[in-house]
């Protein structure tokens, strides 16, 4: 079987490539992270306009209808520019909940703004430090509303749609509740700070059920397959950047006389960081297969995919600091953007042991 992408979405890729080498360099990144926006605006619009944002979602919807892999593609664009936009909250996981588990009215509503850009969606999960389970959930929902408070949703601060994981009568059901009064976003601190995070309290706030009740966890890892795929995508482009980055430095920077990237010890740094990459692109590229066929083998591909470009992404912009000896832990040189976005990936829809953990679980599924 061919796992490879075809000529059109290639094409894509690199207008996509194209779009972000003029209008979001490292630059970008350092207005956000030092600024007071809290993301690119001007890129989140242009990638609208290009149809990056309606890629996966229906024609009759709003969308273009390109398919999973075409995102694909431009998720690894976005990933290797560290683009300051809410992509991943936005599309792979509000619009993504939307258009899985929506009525025709909600999907009406909601899917032409979020792929156009004319609203930012997020997904409202965590309520703690431990990985989210099913009896962590607490936040309540029903006809009086959603109640409660989630921790570090990702651009909770300029989401205009939450999807929130609460408690009902039926037990844990997925609702959509729009940003007003009764939503009070506060900045929270991460080690990312271009992914606008924010503590999340809702107050009676009215909301939709999204889907059926009392099958909102069922539903979450459902969506988190599908979104994992396009995240695992994201941390290939960042990691492949990162490597990129450390092998042009090895080749300009001298020491005794010798490029750096002559000594052995960095040879083989590099050498693990490239194994890792490939790794980590051979078990994307299936997963995109996978996402795109809607496989049964999804599950499986998807956390092979996530736990490989985790590590791969953790591995390159870790070691590419060290490439860059003194320098790299220097606030003017760009390696710890990479290492900030690598580490904030990690953790965005559970963290690797979780991943790790579904991986084995789906190994005794695949071979039955």
């Amino acid at each position: 079987m061919n796992f490879d992408f075809s000529d059109e979405e290639k094409l894509v890729q690199d207008q996509v490539s194209r779009f972000l080498n003029d209008n979001c360099g490292a630059d970008v990144a350092r207005q956000v992270l030092e600024g007071e926006a809290q993301y690119s605006d001007s890129v989140y619009k242009g990638l609208a306009d290009m149809g990056v944002l309606g890629s996966a979602i229906p024609a009759d919807h709003g969308g273009v209808e390109m398919g999973y892999l075409t995102l694909c593609l431009s998720a690894k664009e976005l990933g290797a520019r560290l683009a300051p936009v809410p992509v991943s909250s936005s599309i792979y996981l509000a619009a993504e909940a939307i258009s899985l588990f929506g009525s025709e009215a909600q999907k009406e509503a909601w899917l032409p703004r979020l792929a156009g850009g004319q609203v930012i969606g997020t997904l409202a999960v965590t309520e703690g430090t431990e990985d989210t389970g099913e009896d962590s959930i607490q936040v309540q929902g029903g006809a009086n509303g959603i109640s409660g408070t989630k921790l570090v949703v990702p651009h909770g601060l300029i989401a205009n749609v939450f999807v929130v994981l609460c408690r009902d009568a039926a037990g844990v059901s997925m609702y959509i509740a729009e940003a007003g009064d009764s939503v009070e976003a506060t900045a929270v601190e991460t080690v990312d700070p271009t992914m606008a995070s924010a503590t999340v309290a809702f107050n009676a706030t009215p909301a939709e059920l999204l889907g059926e009740t009392g099958k909102g966890y069922e539903q979450l890892n459902r969506l988190y397959d599908r979104a994992a795929v396009l995240v695992a995508f994201e941390q290939l482009g960042g990691a492949e950047s990162a490597l990129n980055m450390a092998v042009e430095y090895a080749k300009e920077r001298f020491a005794f006389g010798r490029p750096i990237g002559s000594f052995q010890a960095l040879k083989h740094m590099m050498a693990d960081m490239y194994v890792a990459l490939k790794l980590a692109e051979s078990n994307c590229y299936y997963a995109a297969w996978a996402l795109q066929n809607d496989s049964e083998d999804l599950s499986l591909a998807a956390a092979t995919a996530r736990v490989s470009a985790t590590q791969a992404f953790q591995l390159c912009s870790r070691d590419n600091i060290q490439v860059h000896g003194g320098m790299g832990f220097t606030w003017e040189f760009d390696c710890h953007l990479y290492y900030r976005r690598s580490n904030y990936l990690t953790l965005l829809l559970g963290g690797l042991t979780a991943w790790e953990d579904k991986l084995v679980d789906a190994l005794p599924e695949a071979a039955a």
